[in-house]
């Protein structure tokens, strides 16, 4: 990368979580002096919203163990790990090789979890069960990856091939996901070519994705492996290598410096002296993905450290609950009912927003429960927590248990 170029290393420094949650939390202090353009802050109905965040997690984890917020999670259903049943049968030949499926199986599952859409469901050959949302999407896509769908090698079908990936149509990733006319899901064009990009992208480097075998997505976790120190990893770090091998597959976003930023936006409050004035990174996809590695990594001895130096995820069911508690209200009440593009200065200003308070109510969270950020880390609050409480009130709320803002879903965001 050529860093002489002020530009580029301008453009780098937005790759990382330590550039989300600052410029998030400059725009709630700009919010906080009623100088946003859609949105004013409401902190005192903070407390409302951790309390409910509180009780929701109580009534899930009574004793407040409570797992990573991640894509592990939607493998499990009704106490059936689905994932965990097939790995275990599984005869790897060390713990890297389950880590790189872990790591194939994670990376596609998370590209393919923007938003299903209020009618979509997936029919559960298992249980008979129609599931929706995120759940049904984490499912159908494990159920995809069992069967060798993402395979090159019919023999392996634990594994996801870069050519594989490359060559997938829109129609084979309809028949696994179960779309049809009475079964539509949004933004499948675009979840689509974002897995092919991902092939081809992992194709064009094996020296980070196949040092170890051929390309495949998985390959990421020898690269991650070689720049643990001491058996220690820290999370942010992982987020930046997704960033920095990862964002040319992102579509039609803005670049710097020859530098894909994936999941930045443009808003005007956020002024800077350098190139990256007006601009606000959220990389929520990419953040879900690093929460969801982690696990994998520790699986295979590997410590994951400063978990909370990651941020909380910039999407619509946390967002949903600062809306939906009072926390944030419309300026404009017609926005309410009005459909926003993912770009729109209305969406990336909630979005930041988001972030901010979501760091509000952890330590809320924490100062009632006597923890800090060691026991009771941001991922675990996200979990109990912060995403339940949002789809708690939009179900309540609404009937298709839709996000209190419209947004225009092209599969790649939400």
């Amino acid at each position: 990368m050529p860093l002489a170029n002020p530009e580029t290393s301008a453009a780098l420094t937005l790759l990382s979580a330590k550039a989300v949650r600052e410029r998030a939390h400059r725009m709630l202090a700009i919010g906080l002096e009623g100088k946003l353009p859609n949105f004013r802050i409401d902190l005192d109905r903070m407390d409302g919203a951790i309390d409910l965040v509180l009780e929701t997690t109580r009534n899930a984890y009574p004793s407040f163990e409570v797992p990573f917020h991640s894509r592990w999670r939607h493998f499990v259903t009704d106490g059936d790990n689905r994932w965990t049943a097939v790995a275990d049968r599984a005869d790897w030949p060390d713990r890297a090789a389950r880590a790189r499926a872990e790591f194939d199986l994670a990376i596609v599952s998370v590209f393919l979890d923007a938003g299903a859409g209020p009618s979509w469901r997936y029919h559960d050959p298992k249980t008979g069960s129609a599931i929706g949302r995120s759940e049904g999407l984490g499912l159908a896509s494990l159920a995809m990856f069992t069967g060798g769908a993402f395979s090159s090698t019919p023999l392996e079908p634990l594994r996801v091939d870069a050519d594989a990936l490359a060559n997938l149509g829109v129609a084979d990733l309809e028949r696994g996901m179960q779309v049809s006319d009475i079964n539509p899901l949004v933004g499948m064009d675009g979840r689509a070519d974002l897995l092919r990009r991902l092939g081809r992208l992992v194709a064009s480097k094996p020296e980070i994705f196949g040092s170890r075998d051929t390309p495949r997505p998985g390959g990421l976790f020898d690269r991650l492996a070689m720049l643990a120190e001491g058996g220690k990893l820290p999370a942010p770090t992982i987020l930046t290598e997704l960033l920095q091998q990862l964002g040319p597959i992102w579509p039609s976003r803005l670049t710097l410096g020859g530098i894909a930023l994936g999941d930045c936006w443009q808003h005007p409050a956020l002024t800077t002296a350098d190139a990256t004035s007006g601009l606000v990174p959220l990389h929520k996809l990419s953040q879900w993905l690093a929460y969801s590695l982690i696990e994998p990594l520790q699986t295979s001895g590997i410590s994951v450290t400063d978990i909370d130096g990651l941020t909380g995820l910039a999407e619509y069911r946390n967002g949903g609950l600062f809306v939906d508690t009072g926390v944030l209200v419309f300026r404009d009440a017609e926005a309410v009912q009005q459909e926003h593009e993912v770009s729109s200065q209305l969406v990336v200003e909630w979005r930041a927003l988001t972030v901010a308070l979501l760091d509000r109510v952890a330590d809320g969270l924490r100062q009632r429960l006597g923890h800090d950020a060691t026991s009771m880390p941001l991922a675990k609050i996200l979990e109990g927590g912060t995403w339940a409480a949002g789809r708690r009130l939009a179900r309540e709320r609404r009937a298709d248990a839709s996000p209190p803002v419209k947004v225009v879903s092209d599969g790649t965001v939400f």
